[in-house]
């Protein structure tokens, strides 16, 4: 980490983030920098930075003067908090699930995640492996079967290889995105800006822009901008609420914190967008997470993922369910979404439809791979956008990538980076967008649509100066100071504490349980 080196990607995030304007506050970030995150590419410095816009974004929301001040160290945590959580004094298990890796193809790496059942068997359908010879470990009985869930996962790894080894790596990743499921051949980053997806998301800004004039004309395009349309305000779309209606107004504030009052509806799952979610609620909005009761998020993110929020389970798909959900937006401020592209038009929530229908709402949509170009309807993860990218070739343990316009040399290894920064650092640039459009939406008025993925934040990253990976010699750690409990059903949840603090007084999570699909689909009172 170098003072130099953040600062400047500060100062590149921050200009995506708020525009021409002035930087509020000044950050102070304290403690030595961390040696937790060894990379070739800046993450310890794009970690300070995306973490410090999302707090400047804060101080800036009621226009008064605040001191920022962020830990170098805590931030390294923060960015890696998956690892840190306990839930009654022990771990959730690992990140990924054994189908979730690298495997060696017949020309080169490919990388899938399976980490979710209805990808796992998509993974599976593709390669036309049964089911028998691939069980999932998640349904062994080790008491009813002399297999242990570690001898069940074995065999399923095995019988993945054997099939992926016969396969070129660009018709693996074909064949199981056709079927449904998440996979990525391995590319450079000279490869990947040649791919006509990488090429077009070189062209887009970190954070796009689109406002609709809902304040009584057609939408006015920014510049930037990156979709167009005109919307006119629907008929009695009004809110008793500041703000809401379109129309410029102050922000409630009901209390020290920058978002109180604040209603944040949460459609994000797995990492990036609730740590955005999860950083409203430390600044104190009121966030409300839905999920769809078919699909279960994985343990592991049921606790991560809802620090601080309400968690309910709302069936979108139905009328009863859609209708609730317009009716939780007809008095929301802000939503975040992580539906890829067109995945909400279905449900009326398409730019142009949420700006006609709920005049004033700030949209913070994010994606993998971006809304427009061949990849812009695919399913991606962190893990996968590094390797489509060309993050872990750059990263190889062997050093095989390192040279500009260097291809992958063969038999060498891909890496990763030391934490999944692409969903940390999209999150709390989606933290960011959010805060800004509020300001915004309070200045100009009209619906302000903001747009994020995790492969443009990868090019950001890519296009930093290179740094030296020091090697760690140690397991990850974390000071005891950074963390904190919550109580949960099963036991106190242990996790890192939110980032930051703002005139020398430190953020927490709101003292809520965290209880998954526990909670009404009503706002607090």
């Amino acid at each position: 980490m170098t003072d130099a080196g953040w600062r400047t990607l500060l100062d590149q995030a921050w200009e995506a983030a708020a525009g021409g304007t002035a930087v509020p506050a000044e950050i102070t970030v304290t403690g030595p920098p961390s040696d937790e995150l060894p990379s070739t590419l800046p993450v310890a410095d794009a970690a300070l930075a995306c973490t410090g816009v999302a707090l400047l974004a804060a101080a800036a929301l009621h226009g008064r003067p605040r001191s920022v001040t962020l830990s170098a160290a805590q931030v390294a945590a923060a960015v890696r908090s998956e690892a840190y959580l306990l839930v009654d004094g022990k771990p959730l298990g690992p990140g990924f699930a054994p189908l979730s890796r690298f495997w060696r193809a017949a020309d080169g790496w490919v990388r899938t995640h399976g980490n979710y059942p209805w990808h796992r068997r998509a993974l599976l359908t593709a390669l036309d492996i049964a089911p028998d010879s691939a069980p999932d470990p998640a349904d062994a009985d080790a008491d009813a079967d002399e297999r242990s869930a570690d001898s069940v996962a074995a065999l399923a790894v095995r019988s993945v290889a054997a099939a992926m080894a016969e396969l070129p790596a660009l018709e693996a990743e074909q064949r199981i995105v056709t079927a449904g499921g998440v996979a990525a051949a391995l590319r450079t980053p000279e490869q990947w800006l040649a791919h006509p997806h990488g090429h077009l998301v070189a062209q887009q800004p970190l954070i796009a822009d689109t406002w609709f004039d809902t304040t009584g004309g057609a939408t006015t395009p920014r510049a930037g901008d990156t979709t167009g349309g005109a919307t006119t305000p629907r008929a009695g779309a009004t809110s008793p609420r500041a703000g809401r209606g379109g129309t410029p107004g102050p922000l409630p504030s009901s209390g020290w914190l920058p978002a109180s009052g604040i209603r944040v509806l949460d459609l994000t799952r797995v990492i990036a967008g609730p740590v955005a979610t999860r950083y409203l609620a430390a600044l104190g909005a009121d966030v409300l997470r839905l999920d769809p009761p078919d699909r279960p998020e994985l343990p592991l993110h049921r606790y991560d993922g809802l620090l601080g929020k309400r968690s309910a389970l709302l069936d979108a798909a139905s009328p009863d369910g859609v209708a609730r959900l317009h009716e939780l937006l007809d008095t929301a401020d802000v939503l975040v979404h992580g539906y890829r592209p067109g995945a909400l038009s279905r449900f009326g929530l398409g730019g142009a439809a949420l700006a006609d229908r709920h005049p004033g709402l700030v949209v913070v949509a994010l994606s993998a791979w971006g809304r427009h170009g061949p990849w812009g309807d695919r399913r991606g993860f962190d893990s996968i956008v590094q390797v489509a990218s060309g993050i872990a070739a750059r990263e190889s343990p062997d050093g095989a990538s390192r040279e500009s316009g260097a291809e992958f040399r063969p038999g060498a290894r891909p890496g990763a980076l030391p934490c999944q920064l692409l969903d940390h650092g999209t999150g709390y640039l989606c933290a960011a967008a959010a805060l800004d459009g509020l300001r915004r939406r309070a200045e100009t008025g009209g619906t302000w649509l903001r747009e994020l993925s995790l492969a443009r934040t990868a090019h950001w990253l890519l296009g930093q100066p290179p740094t030296e990976r020091v090697p760690v010699d140690h397991p990850p750690v974390v000071d005891a100071g950074w963390l904190t409990e919550l109580p949960s059903e099963p036991g106190p949840v242990t996790t890192v504490t939110p980032p930051g603090a703002l005139d020398g007084t430190a953020l927490r999570w709101p003292e809520r349980p965290v209880r998954y699909g526990a909670a009404p689909p009503t706002w607090a009172p």
